[in-house]
């Protein structure tokens, strides 16, 4: 069903700028579930010149999907982190080497991977997060990440950022990750994780999913 109106429109102004069209198309079930978790995501692409957005994938790949939050972040998600399908061999190369160059355990890339993007290359968060490892646009240029949707450099680009908050808080993967996901400067300001429920649950995540995904390195 496709948003829209029958009431009549002025007449376009030629001497300014036409704006960008949008349009916006949601299926008769709505959001539905995904790995037993409602989805909050938005797939975004081009049609005719037009911007437009839906919660039904399209039939084409070029698309991206608009996160509400990151895939580990919400406190009433309903899967089970400790069953929920790991992601073995995807990108395995590219974390191996992330992980040889920036000295870090390729079990808490893949951990973090799967808790933001779980392993998705083309979504964009709400506050504007890109790609696997869910780069913000200031973090991919501070890692020299040109293209934050390609997968080597994302991988390259988080790790490395991930090793630095590593060792900025001595090692604690705790810290890290909470820093990961809101801010070393938050992290600092509370003496350690902050009292949000979506950042101390995507801690817990990440934790979970790195215990299980070095079990099976």
């Amino acid at each position: 069903m496709v948003l829209d109106n029958d009431y009549p429109l002025p007449k376009a102004d030629t001497s300014k700028p036409a704006k960008r069209q949008l349009k916006a198309s949601y299926s008769e079930n709505g959001i539905v579930s995904d790995l037993g978790v409602e989805k909050r995501k938005v797939y975004q692409y081009e049609k005719n010149g037009i911007t437009a957005f839906s919660d039904s994938e399209p039939g084409h790949n070029n698309y991206r999907i608009l996160l509400y939050e990151c895939f580990a972040c919400r406190p009433d998600s309903t899967i089970d982190w400790y069953k929920t399908p790991l992601f073995k061999s995807e990108y395995a190369s590219l974390v191996a080497r992330a992980a040889h160059r920036y000295q870090i355990d390729p079990a808490l890339i893949k951990a973090v991977i799967h808790a933001e993007s779980a392993f998705r290359t083309n979504v964009v968060s709400k506050a504007g997060a890109m790609g696997l490892m869910q780069l913000m646009p200031a973090t991919a240029k501070d890692m020299n990440v040109r293209d934050a949707f390609q997968a080597e450099q994302n991988i390259d680009g988080g790790s490395r950022y991930l090793a630095k908050l590593l060792a900025q808080f001595n090692g604690d993967i705790d810290l890290a990750c909470a820093a990961y996901n809101a801010g070393p400067t938050t992290v600092k300001q509370y003496n350690g994780i902050p009292p949000y429920p979506e950042t101390q649950a995507y801690v817990q995540r990440v934790k979970i999913l790195y215990n299980r995904y070095r079990k099976v390195s």
